[in-house]
């Protein structure tokens, strides 16, 4: 039987996920950029280095996911992310939890009361899991 993480956990475990994320942008992203250009440079509206931000934060939760279905705060909480049927995350899950979910989130600034649907749904599952027929679970 599946025990599912509940909202608190998994909140202290993306705040740790968001300390990787910013630091790795910090030592990395961060000094490049002010080293070899003296004006941000930008496309449109959007600057180079709020792009590579976002990727970054995007391919960190991407791929930590798929490949060990679990990131850097889910495994300090000892918390996994699993398909509803229980095989293996392929590519498609990972993209429309981690990708098109956050998305959704972050459409609007109320939009991230939807994570509040963790706390009340039965299998704790956010609208990010049920898009995405996954649950984040505590590892066996």
């Amino acid at each position: 039987m599946r025990t599912y993480a509940g909202f608190w956990l998994r909140l202290w475990a993306y705040l740790i996920d968001l300390l990787v994320v910013v630091s790795i942008s910090s030592i990395i992203i961060h000094p490049l950029f002010a080293f070899l250009f003296t004006t941000e440079p930008a496309i449109g509206v959007f600057t180079i280095q709020g792009m590579l931000l976002a990727l970054s934060y995007y391919v960190y939760f991407v791929v930590m996911t798929k490949v060990w279905q679990q990131t850097l705060g889910k495994m300090v909480f000892g918390l996994k992310v699993e398909r509803t049927d229980e095989q293996r995350l392929i590519w498609k899950d990972v993209f429309i939890r981690e990708v098109a979910g956050r998305i959704i989130h972050r459409v609007l600034w109320i939009t991230n009361l939807l994570y509040v649907v963790v706390a009340v749904h039965p299998e704790k599952a956010g609208v990010h899991d049920l898009l995405s027929d996954t649950r984040v679970v505590l590892e066996r």
